[in-house]
């Protein structure tokens, strides 16, 4: 993720600071032990961890910039709402 935040169609939208900042934030977040039951399908099934990842773990959001996999087009995956960098920016980071 810090990586990718200095990529440049990230970097006018996501400031690397801020970046690195939130990041900090979930290195101390909850840790999961428990394993994650396989329930989600993606058009790419490299993806599909992170379907149910988002569940388990009740994310609010699910960030991607994958639009050929299908993941935006989902818009949701229970109560996670599956969104670019750009709107959760502009929804949650209010940049």
């Amino acid at each position: 993720m810090r990586r990718a935040s200095r990529y440049p169609k990230f970097r006018e939208i996501l400031q690397p600071h801020l970046v690195g900042l939130m990041l900090n934030h979930l290195h101390r977040a909850q840790v999961i032990q428990h394993k994650i039951p396989k329930k989600h399908q993606a058009a790419d099934p490299q993806d599909a961890y992170l379907l149910d990842l988002a569940v388990a773990v009740q994310a609010q959001y699910l960030v991607t910039g994958d639009k050929r996999a299908g993941m935006l087009q989902r818009r949701r995956v229970g109560e996670t709402s599956i969104v670019t960098a750009a709107t959760f920016s502009r929804k949650v980071l209010q940049l």
